[in-house]
């Protein structure tokens, strides 16, 4: 397939001429709003359905999402449709970009994971492979994700033998060697890229100094098995109502992290190995996505189980990361789209060691974008959808 035949073009017609839209059906809901559910009315076939409003940065995130759509291990990217759609709560029509995507009925990865309550390091070797495979590809096109997370990572359906797939564009851009724009979710933040956070506030350094490159891409995959593997995160913020605290950015700038005896003392050296080629704070001596891909614990990882699933699904641990993250996500214009956290036996890491005495208080506030009844229109050809 060529890169002409790749690239989806948006089309101007209403998407109301091709879809059944429910546009109460929220599969979930993001910083865009929330992903809805969609038919297409020949074919019958159902989708998920995308609203980002237009702007330069929306079209390259389409123009990337097609040009990896093709790939068995990224979530398919159908139809593009550039319509003025007027939501509830708005005054006007807006612009917006209205992506038809893949219905990943399997939900997130984690989620997955905690329901099975059960993991081997084989299972976490199978999926690391799979979101593997996905990145070689976007790397083979020259394109850093830039957004490996939990969030996005999501199963084609509920069966045991489901493919893991990447999403979520948003971020992806192509590598110059000059990525500068430090997007990036605090748990899963390369040393790089905090570095050049840093020196855009300062504004102090030579013109190589605050770039880097997709090898950020590497770091985050360490950061996901690592997490797969004990249940918790390398790299945490000490103070819960803070998404990342001095304290911990530098911990990620030194690759200062640990392999607690009583979480890992039944995970493999070659897992570990693993990490600590991903977690290599030079990124020149980082593993790459090929190396990854070549390393042995891949396709001979043993069937040792894990307790990471309870630890996952521990609401005392991982509440903390959705505290940590709210506000940090909202201003990246990152999901909020967070794990489903279950109430399981009290869980025993590092996170929750020291935050015994913690006290935090919130308010979660969901802001419905619509409710039935209330009218949804398209006009830019003069239709409208109720």
């Amino acid at each position: 397939m060529t890169t002409e035949e790749a690239t989806l073009c948006p089309k101007t017609t209403a998407i109301s001429d091709d879809y059944d839209v429910n546009w109460h059906d929220k599969l979930g809901t993001g910083i865009n709003g929330p992903v809805r559910s969609c038919k297409h009315k020949v074919s019958g076939v159902k989708y998920a359905l995308k609203s980002i409003l237009d702007s330069s940065k929306a079209r390259r995130e389409v123009h990337i999402h097609s040009l990896c759509r093709s790939h068995p291990n990224i979530v398919g990217l159908q139809d593009v449709y550039a319509n003025k759609v007027r939501f509830s709560g708005d005054e006007e029509s807006k612009p917006q970009l209205l992506l038809v995507l893949e219905l990943m009925d399997g939900g997130e990865l984690f989620d997955r994971i905690i329901e099975e309550q059960c993991l081997t390091e084989r299972e976490c070797a199978g999926y690391l492979k799979q979101i593997a495979e996905a990145v070689h590809h976007c790397h083979s096109l020259n394109i850093a994700h830039r957004d490996l997370k939990p969030e996005n990572l999501l199963l084609s359906n509920t069966t045991k033998e489901a493919t893991v797939k990447l999403s979520d564009f948003g971020f992806a851009k192509f590598d110059d060697g000059d990525l500068k724009t430090p997007h990036f979710t605090p748990y899963y933040v390369a040393p790089q890229v905090l570095e050049a956070q840093n020196h855009l506030r300062n504004k102090t350094s030579t013109p190589k100094s605050y770039t880097y490159d997709k090898s950020c891409d590497m770091w985050s995959m360490g950061v996901i098995l690592y997490i797969m593997l004990c249940g918790y995160p390398p790299f945490y913020s000490e103070t819960p109502s803070r998404a990342i605290t001095t304290e911990m950015k530098r911990k990620i700038l030194n690759g200062d992290y640990e392999f607690p005896e009583q979480d890992w003392e039944r995970i493999s050296e070659s897992a570990k190995d693993v990490i600590r080629g991903l977690l290599h704070v030079d990124p020149s001596q980082r593993m790459t996505i090929s190396d990854l891909l070549h390393h042995p614990w891949l396709h001979d990882a043993s069937d040792n189980k894990l307790h990471s699933p309870a630890v996952i699904a521990s609401k005392e641990s991982f509440e903390d990361v959705k505290i940590a993250h709210a506000e940090h996500l909202t201003k990246m214009r990152m999901s909020e789209n967070q794990l489903t956290l279950k109430p399981l036996v009290q869980a025993d890491n590092p996170i929750i060691r020291k935050r015994k005495r913690r006290v935090t208080s919130g308010t979660d506030v969901e802001m419905e974008e619509e409710s039935q009844g209330k009218r949804l229109s398209i006009d830019n050809t003069g239709n409208s959808v109720r």
